[in-house]
């Protein structure tokens, strides 16, 4: 056999092996960045994926080609209700592995009941004395993370039991500071506001559409051979070498394709709109989603998963080149959002 009559670059990315379903919907944030804020703040919040839109606007990137000019982008719509904040976990250090440790879970003593649909029993008590334990242990703490539960009832969505994640508690603070802010804002809401404005650039994680067992065709995107190929087309051209006699992980085959779970980078929230401030537009409707019933946030470009899908919106860990201090401002969208 003799050498290949051209170069052709690799089929599909290695860098999303091995192509598995993700463990839960509810996507598990590994990172946090550090925000340049003197205040305690959330750095993440959560919402329901409605559907897309197309927004006009005024480009206000001075680098981009397109500045001072009104154009036109696809959006995704976001609901997100207030979340309740049913608890705090603190961390110290595993001196061992050299990690994170949970050191302490508070949860609050007056908790809704719509919360046994995920957590049962609902703890009785206790809150004030396990806030008191962190206290004493405060020089351990490394830090704080908010366990947050969604409202599904105060959205469109048909849906009642509620999604549990942990966000943490930034800023350039004290760890004493996010002790405090976490302490008065357990047991109640918070607002996407209180987290989100317009301009601000995110990250978006959420698990991908799933599409089943496919081929090596559809999941790799690997050319389909010509028709003289023996016994089948939709197939890799070879498996590997004879030495090694066996198949390596990077050669396309079938299997698991989509419900992985994904990040997106350096997303830009045009607006933000909420229901106390009378901008919101209640009762839009969205296909295969349902009626807007509360605030949401419109977000350029397109965000993993299908319609109704639960997605965490966190301010981005990559650094930004530029920031704008004024938002972009929306001159029309459609749906009426």
């Amino acid at each position: 056999m003799g050498a290949r009559k051209k170069h052709a670059p690799k089929r599909g990315s290695l860098a999303f092996s091995p192509r598995k379903r993700a463990k839960s919907l509810v996507p598990t944030i590994r990172t946090w960045p550090d925000v340049e804020i003197d205040k305690p703040i959330l750095l993440g919040f959560g919402g329901y994926k409605a559907g897309m839109t197309g927004v006009l606007y005024v480009e206000n990137d001075p680098h981009s080609l397109d500045y001072g000019k009104e154009v036109h982008t696809a959006a995704t719509v976001i609901e997100t209700p207030p979340l309740l904040a049913i608890g705090v976990v603190a961390y110290s250090v595993d001196p061992v592995g050299n990690r994170l440790r949970a050191f302490k879970t508070v949860l609050s003593d007056d908790l809704p009941n719509f919360i046994e649909r995920r957590m049962y029993p609902l703890p009785k008590g206790g809150a004030k004395r396990s806030i008191e334990e962190v206290e004493s242990k405060l020089d351990e703490i490394v830090k704080l993370r908010l366990l947050m539960s969604t409202q599904p009832s105060l959205a469109g969505i048909h849906k009642k039991k509620p999604e549990i994640f942990e966000v943490e508690i930034g800023g350039k603070v004290s760890v004493e500071d996010k002790l405090n802010y976490a302490r008065e804002v357990l047991g109640k809401e918070v607002k996407v506001t209180e987290v989100l404005k317009p301009g601000d650039v995110i990250d978006v994680v959420a698990v991908t559409k799933g599409k089943g067992f496919q081929g090596p065709v559809k999941r790799w995107g690997i050319k389909i051979l010509p028709p003289k190929s023996r016994k089948t087309k939709r197939k890799a051209g070879a498996l590997g070498p004879w030495k090694p006699s066996a198949v390596m992980w990077t050669v396309p085959m079938a299997g698991q394709t989509g419900f992985h779970r994904r990040t997106l980078y350096h997303l830009k929230v045009l607006d933000v709109k909420t229901v106390e401030d009378g901008r919101a537009v209640t009762g839009i409707p969205f296909p295969h989603y349902g009626v807007l019933k509360n605030s949401y946030v419109i977000v350029k470009g397109s965000v993993p998963g299908p319609t109704k899908r639960f997605v965490i919106l966190r301010h981005t860990v990559r650094p930004v080149k530029l920031v704008v201090s004024e938002p972009p401002r929306i001159t029309y969208t459609q749906l009426g959002v």
